[in-house]
C-alpha cells in the first residue's frame, strides 16, 4: 500500500527543502576554518567566531521558533534564507574581523529562523491529510538522508573547488588580483553558497503551500510571540521524555563541535598546506554525512529491532560516543593503522547521530502539537547550540591532545545512558502508553 499522491508530494517538497537548505552550509565546511586562517585570524578568533555564531542561534531560537508557531513557516524559512545569502556573502568577502564576525552572527540568525519551520511544516501537513495518529518517521528520516546527501555533496564539492582552482595555472593568483584579495580559492565555495540561497528562498514561496491558519495582526503576532517562548520552556520541566531529548541533544552538541573545530586542523597537518587538507577534510566530511544519511535512512528499521525508539536512541547515541573515543585514542598514534582506525571512528560519529535523530523527533512531535511544534524543535536546537558554544570555547582554551575528543566523547555517552530502559512499576504510566501509542503498527501510513 503507498500513501496518496498528496502525502508523497509533500514529502518531495520536504525533501527539497532540505535539499537547497543544507547545500550551502556543505559547501563552507571544508573551507571555513581554513579561510579564516588564510585571513590571519587565530585559532581563539575562530573559536570565538564560532561562539557567536552558537551563542546567536541560542539567544533568537525560542523567539523565532515562536515566530513561525504564530506566523507560519514559509515566511520564516524565506527570512533565514536571505539571512544566510548575506552571511556567506560577507565571509567569502570579508577580510576584517568585524566583518567576518558579523558573518557569523548572521549565520547564526539564519540557523535559529531555520531550526523548525520545515519539519513543522511538514508534520502539520501530514497530520491535516492523514490525522494526529499518522506515522512519520519515515518523512523524518527521508528529510534527514537529504540533509546529509547535501552536506556531503557540499562538502565534497567545497573542499574539491579551492583545489582545483589553486592548481589551476595562475588562475587563484590572477582571480585574487582582480578582485583586490577578496575574492580567493577557498572563498568561491561560500560564494556559490549565495547562489543557491537565492534557489532556495524562491522554492520556499512557491511550493509551499500551508495549513490555513487563523489571520492575525502584527501586533497580535508580536503579544503571540511571548506565550509560544513561555510554552516552549515549560516543555522541559513538565516532560521527562522531552526533557531527556534536550538533553541528548545537548550531548550532540558538543560531538558536533568537536567534530567541526578539531578535524580540519588533524587533516591540514597529516598533508603540510591548507588546499589538501580542505580536499581531505571534505573527503572525510563528505563520508560522515553519507554516513548520516545511512543512518537517518536505518533509523526506522533501527527502532523496530530495538523494540523502540527509546531503545534506538541509546543505542544510536552509544554508537556515535564509541566513534569519538576512538577518535581521541588514534590523535597519539600514527601510521596507516591508526588512520584506518581513526576514519571507522569518524563514521561511527555520524552514523550514530543520524541514527538518533528521526527516533528522537519522533517521540518529540507525539508530545505536543501544531500551536508549540515549531518552539519545541527550537528548544532543541537550543540545547544543542547552547552546548556547542560551551564546548567550542573550551577547546579554543586547551592545547592539542586527545583530551577534547574523549571529553566530548564522555559527554555523548552519557546523552546515550539517559535512554537506558526503566524498571516497571506496576502497570503501564503515561510515558510508556504514548511511546506504545507512537510506536504501534496500527498508526503507521505505510510508506512507498
Amino acid at each position: 500500500m503507498t500513501p496518496p499522491q498528496d502525502i508523497r508530494t509533500v514529502r518531495r517538497r520536504y525533501v527539497t527543502v532540505c535539499l537547497l537548505f543544507w547545500l550551502p552550509p556543505g559547501l563552507t565546511v571544508a573551507p571555513l576554518i581554513l579561510l579564516l586562517t588564510e585571513r590571519g585570524m587565530t585559532m581563539s578568533a575562530i573559536a570565538g567566531f564560532f561562539a557567536a555564531h552558537s551563542l546567536t542561534a541560542a539567544a533568537l531560537e525560542l523567539p523565532t521558533g515562536g515566530l513561525s508557531d504564530v506566523l507560519g513557516r514559509r515566511v520564516v524559512l524565506a527570512a533565514a534564507g536571505l539571512l544566510n545569502l548575506a552571511a556567506l556573502a560577507l565571509e567569502g568577502l570579508g577580510t576584517a574581523p568585524w566583518t567576518l564576525g558579523l558573518g557569523m552572527v548572521l549565520m547564526g540568525a539564519g540557523r535559529a529562523l531555520s531550526s523548525g519551520p520545515a519539519e513543522a511544516w511538514y508534520v502539520d501537513t501530514v497530520h491535516a491529510h492523514c490525522g494526529p495518529g499518522a506515522e512519520l518517521r519515515t518523512g523524518l528520516a527521508r528529510g534527514a538522508s537529504a540533509t546529509s546527501a547535501a552536506l556531503a555533496t557540499g562538502t565534497l564539492l567545497g573542499g574539491a573547488l579551492p583545489w582545483l582552482l589553486a592548481r589551476a595555472p595562475g588562475f587563484g593568483s590572477r582571480l585574487s588580483e582582480a578582485t583586490s584579495g577578496l575574492v580567493v580559492p577557498l572563498s568561491t565555495p561560500l560564494l556559490l553558497g549565495a547562489a543557491v540561497e537565492i534557489a532556495f528562498v524562491l522554492y520556499v514561496l512557491t511550493a509551499l503551500r500551508e495549513v490555513p491558519r487563523p489571520r492575525v495582526t502584527p501586533r497580535e503576532a508580536l503579544r503571540g510571540i511571548p506565550t509560544a517562548v513561555m510554552d516552549g520552556l515549560r516543555l522541559g520541566g513538565q516532560d521527562a521524555l522531552v526533557r531527556r531529548i534536550l538533553l541528548s541533544a545537548g550531548a550532540a552538541g558538543s560531538a558536533c563541535a568537536a567534530i567541526e573545530l578539531l578535524t580540519p586542523g588533524r587533516a591540514a597537518a597529516l598533508t603540510g598546506a591548507s588546499e589538501s587538507g580542505a580536499v581531505l577534510f571534505a573527503a572525510l566530511a563528505c563520508a560522515g554525512f553519507i554516513c548520516s544519511g545511512i543512518g537517518s535512512h536505518l533509523a526506522p528499521l533501527t527502532a523496530r529491532l530495538a523494540g523502540s525508539s527509546e531503545r534506538a536512541v541509546m543505542v544510536s547515541l552509544g554508537t556515535s560516543a564509541s566513534g569519538l573515543l576512538v577518535l581521541g585514542a588514534t590523535t597519539v598514534s600514527t601510521g596507516a593503522g591508526a588512520m584506518v582506525t581513526a576514519v571507522i571512528g569518524y563514521g561511527l560519529v555520524y552514523l550514530g547521530l543520524g541514527a538518533a535523530g528521526p527516533s528522537e523527533n519522533h517521540l518529540l512531535h507525539g508530545r505536543v502539537d501544531r500551536s508549540s511544534r515549531a518552539t519545541a524543535l527550537s528548544v532543541q536546537s537550543l540545547a544543542l547550540q547552547l552546548t556547542g558554544a560551551l564546548t567550542g570555547l573550551i577547546i579554543g582554551v586547551l592545547p592539542p591532545s586527545p583530551l577534547p575528543w574523549l571529553g566530548a566523547g564522555a559527554v555523548l555517552l552519557a546523552g546515550a545512558l539517559l535512554w537506558m530502559p526503566r524498571p516497571a512499576r506496576g502497570g503501564i504510566g503515561p510515558l510508556e502508553a504514548g511511546q506504545a501509542l507512537t510506536d504501534s503498527p496500527r498508526t503507521r501510513v505505510p510508506g512507498p
